[in-house]
């Protein structure tokens, strides 16, 4: 961990735990899922040892932070609320922000809702799109995937959950950590019961790493991660006022060729003709890096962190 500290702090009623290095500029990184601050264990030292304070938080429902019982604590409100208020309490006024997954999401709402509060942003795998508000997230990956999709098994409150109390914890965090296809993730054909030992790990995950995770998910749960997916279509309901509103600050935008987010139908042309661009009209620079998964910030740490770098410093 080469000097990561670690503190937790009162936001937003609730307390969170945050791994940090580092002093001057704070970069804020955010996660996604099933992932923890220790997505970003790469990213911050190095980031750190450049000169920043690097800050990397569990998400509310995540790790050592806390878990609210209700689905509708984990709307997207409460969660960029939380860093709203941990900006606050790591007294600055404004921070980078670097992003990925649902981390990317809640990055881009944090940039939609506050964009006083952003310097600047590096995001990845998870594009913003100002969607028409009566178009329901959920219904749209079922109509296009169906059932079976990950995103509308989940819906049910307390069936996913159910459903994962039947695998061993390091079996279903490998099954989604080690997932490299560019197709949808189904759960009918990925959960077909194996070892945990039968999956083989990619070369940028240890078996140390899996079992951080491992230990801090089976002391949280899932039912708090879960409840981000539950939260969609409200989310996406009471983002109406935002309805057409770009994003207002600096971007630049990773993602994997392999990554399942930009095979997702009509993503492509999105990205690549004109689309993205006109919703985040402040959007420097986009990467599309060769031969790479949806776990872009582990799967290539150095290439990444030099990507973050060699932007951040444009704005200092």
């Amino acid at each position: 961990m080469e000097g990561i500290t670690h503190r937790t702090v009162a936001v937003n009623g609730i307390n969170m735990h945050i791994a940090e290095k580092g002093e001057g500029t704070v970069i804020l990184f955010i996660h996604g899922f099933p992932e923890l601050w220790y997505s970003w264990r790469h990213q911050i030292v190095a980031l750190a040892d450049r000169g920043y304070h690097s800050v990397a938080p569990d998400l509310r429902g995540f790790g050592d932070t806390d878990a609210p019982q209700s689905i509708s604590s984990y709307s997207i409100f409460h969660i960029v609320g939380d860093l709203i208020a941990l900006i606050t309490a790591l007294n600055q006024d404004k921070v980078f922000v670097v992003g990925h997954d649902w981390g990317a999401i809640v990055a881009w709402h944090l940039c939609l809702f506050r964009p006083d509060k952003v310097h600047a942003l590096v995001n990845m795998s998870v594009v913003f799109s100002r969607k028409d508000p009566s178009v329901r997230p959920v219904d749209f990956f079922q109509k296009v995937y169906g059932d079976d999709h990950y995103i509308c098994r989940i819906q049910e409150p307390g069936v996913m959950e159910s459903f994962f109390a039947g695998f061993d914890t390091e079996y279903i965090l490998k099954k989604f950590l080690t997932f490299r296809k560019p197709g949808p993730f189904l759960v009918s054909e990925e959960f077909h019961q194996t070892a945990p030992s039968d999956i083989q790990l990619p070369p940028f995950l240890t078996q140390d790493d899996v079992n951080y995770f491992v230990t801090k998910f089976k002391k949280s749960g899932f039912a708090g991660p879960l409840n981000y997916y539950r939260n969609l279509n409200m989310n996406s309901e009471m983002s109406a006022p935002w309805a057409g509103e770009p994003i207002k600050v600096p971007v630049k935008f990773l993602i994997g060729d392999l990554d399942m987010s930009y095979h997702i139908p009509g993503t492509q042309d999105y990205i690549h003709k004109g689309g993205f661009k006109k919703n985040v009209p402040f959007l420097q620079d986009i990467i599309v890096i060769k031969d790479v998964g949806h776990f872009i910030n582990q799967e290539r740490a150095v290439e990444v962190t030099e990507h973050i770098y060699d932007f951040i410093k444009i704005f200092m």
